[in-house]
């Protein structure tokens, strides 16, 4: 049911929007990608995703922000970390009453593809964990509104912690028991995560310096565009990945794969007629949304800097940077990997290239001929990559993903008149 206080917030957002438009259009695509294409399954073209936000996050959580009630609710929330856990005594009844809301699982849940799907990341985590951290981690620095987002909230302070947000979604969402036991923990972090961007949208349009450099519909980030864009850059990524390095996958992984993640788009707030019903109507909206809209931006150069740096660090630095970058260069390309400044590495870069695609033919040649020793093997190791990294990121600690309470505090006393300025606000 809308609210009055919902009908507000979107007339707000509609007369602002419209205002601000006309400054943004140049960076806004057309979009004629039918909801008959999504898991909604019906109706026309419809209202353009960078014009939505949350209708029902934004209002509760910009509410607790206002109330001084953040630190509170965080603390709160540290207790619930299991998808079948109750929402913990105390909560803020118009939080208590969305989250309840947010948790369900949406009708169209096929908990048997989920099933599969468990077992389809198991089999496939080491194309998978390079996909995420090399493919879609490092793509991330190259969608100008995801990186201005990241660097310029409060994860941007403390971009390791940050990223060991991000590792747990992924790594959550391949875990065994994901979204369909009530001891997984997908549920939870999706749940939190939509928290948080609401949280984000509150906070950055009142930062100064983000007038400077936004150019969202109104100056709000993180709409419904922009975290189908994220979404891209994973499963979708991870596909096109998955074709060029010749990985088979026959339809039922397909179909899996792609369901996991349509049920987190959903959790995520994505509304279904947004969500993409098949792999074929997936490629098609990445097209007109994800591809032509990438780019260079000086956040998005000094985040990959920042990732690559942290990521030689993983083992006590026993990976090299100069071989993180050839990496990049290998699973990215030229032209992305430029946008980043990622350095070239004669010889190495080439050695890497020409190394893949003869790992991937023998991994897959040992998958097919004999599959009960590498289902053991690689399983091993894609579990040690998984939950190794994740445990560097946090350094052994629990992590929390929470309600953002500041946004990067290196800008909060403001900083240059407009982007491409060099390092604002003091930021190294």
């Amino acid at each position: 049911m809308t609210t009055t206080d919902d009908k507000a917030v979107m007339n707000r957002r509609t007369l602002i929007g419209a205002g601000a438009a006309l400054g943004a259009g140049a960076t806004l695509p057309t979009w004629t990608w039918a909801a008959s294409e999504s898991i909604a399954g019906v109706g026309g073209v419809g209202i353009p995703p960078w014009e939505v936000w949350d209708d029902l996050a934004d209002p509760v959580i910009s509410a607790v922000i206002e109330r001084g009630e953040t630190a509170q609710v965080n603390t709160l929330l540290r207790q619930w970390t299991q998808n079948g856990m109750d929402l913990p005594a105390g909560l803020p009844a118009d939080l208590r009453d969305f989250m309840e809301e947010a948790r369900k699982l949406p009708d169209w849940v096929e908990m048997d593809k989920l099933q599969w799907a468990v077992d389809f990341n198991k089999r496939r985590g080491i194309y998978l964990g390079v996909a995420y951290g090399f493919v879609s981690g490092m793509m991330s620095s190259a969608i100008p509104h995801e990186a201005r987002a990241v660097y310029y909230s409060k994860g941007g302070a403390d971009m390791k912690d940050r990223i060991s947000k991000t590792a747990k979604l992924g790594y959550d969402i391949g875990s065994e028991r994901a979204f369909h036991s009530p001891h997984g923990e997908m549920i939870v972090t999706c749940v939190k995560t939509r928290m948080a961007h609401a949280g984000v949208r509150h906070l950055l349009p009142q930062l100064p310096y983000w007038s400077h450099i936004a150019d969202e519909v109104g100056g709000i980030p993180i709409s419904q565009r922009d975290i189908l864009v994220t979404w891209h850059s994973l499963p979708t990524s991870v596909m096109r990945s998955f074709r060029k390095w010749g990985v088979r996958m026959p339809a039922r992984d397909r179909d899996a794969f792609l369901h996991s993640w349509q049920v987190a788009a959903h959790l995520l707030g994505v509304r279904d007629e947004y969500i993409p019903a098949s792999w074929e109507a997936a490629e098609a909206q990445a097209q007109q949304i994800l591809d032509p809209f990438m780019g260079p931006t000086e956040e998005g150069k000094k985040l990959a800097k920042i990732l690559v740096n942290l990521a030689s660090e993983v083992d006590g630095g026993y990976i090299s940077r100069p071989l993180l970058e050839s990496l990049t260069r290998t699973f990215l390309g030229p032209k992305i990997s430029g946008w980043l400044g990622t350095p070239r590495h004669p010889w190495q870069d080439e050695l890497l290239a020409a190394a893949w695609p003869i790992f991937v033919g023998v991994h897959e040649g040992t998958l097919w001929v004999a599959p009960r020793f590498a289902k053991q093997f690689w399983n091993f190791f894609a579990e040690i990559l998984r939950q190794g990294a994740l445990w560097y990121l946090g350094e052994g600690k629990r992590l929390y993903i929470e309600i953002p309470d500041m946004n990067n505090p290196n800008f909060e006393s403001g900083g240059p008149t407009g982007p491409g300025t060099g390092s604002p606000g003091g930021y190294p």
